[in-house]
């Protein structure tokens, strides 16, 4: 039993510059896998998809968080995870099969569906328990993740580097340095939008097993 991750580039087929957002994108996978390592290497498939998987469905959600912070705000990605069980078909060629990746398609496929009405435009995860039930609780994990996506979803583009910046362990004193704005301003941003309520609810989630 495993958490399956599937990546998929928002737009990626209209890049102007595909090959510099493949070269941007590994970079961006070996940097997570670096602080969040998967049970498998990472993989981009075809159409710039991204799978990898998990011993839990917190590292999982981590892993995509980190991954979302990485590329933002030039590249826009949505995940599914996947809770199950998952059979090795191949492992010379590590190709996987079984319920955690057949959830975890339910699941990017229903971020994609969300993301096209404007209540919830801003949906980019989503997580879907094993067929029988088990695993972390989905409607619990669900809601936690509609609420901080539509929190994200509000960011601008200062505030989105802001909140990379934090999760990366940077003092707030670092970031204004950076940003060259006051400490207090960085503090104003993190307090009205909601900066510091992703970076808790975050560490949260991550701890979901």
């Amino acid at each position: 039993m495993r958490a399956a991750l599937i990546g998929d580039l928002v737009g990626s087929r209209t890049a102007a510059d595909r090959r510099a957002l493949h070269q941007r994108l590994s970079r961006a996978l070996s940097a997570v896998h670096r602080q969040v390592p998967s049970l498998d290497p990472p993989t981009i498939l075809a159409g710039d998809e991204v799978q990898a998987s998990y011993a839990t469905v917190g590292n999982a959600l981590h892993a995509a968080f980190l991954l979302r912070i990485l590329l933002a705000p030039e590249t826009d990605i949505r995940f599914g995870i996947g809770w199950g069980r998952v059979d090795v078909l191949d492992q010379e060629r590590r190709t996987q099969d079984g319920p955690a990746w057949w959830q975890a398609r339910t699941a990017v496929e229903t971020v994609e569906a969300r993301a096209l009405h404007p209540g919830t435009r801003h949906a980019r995860f989503c997580y879907r328990a094993a067929p029988d039930g088990s695993g972390p609780d989905e409607a619990a994990v669900e809601a936690a993740l509609l609420c901080r996506d539509h929190l994200m979803g509000s960011l601008d583009n200062r505030s989105m580097r802001i909140l990379g910046g934090l999760v990366a362990g940077r003092s707030k004193t670092d970031i204004a340095r950076a940003e060259d704005i006051s400490t207090s301003a960085v503090s104003q941003r993190t307090q009205r939008d909601g900066i510091d309520v992703i970076v808790a609810a975050s560490a949260m989630l991550r701890e979901i097993r």
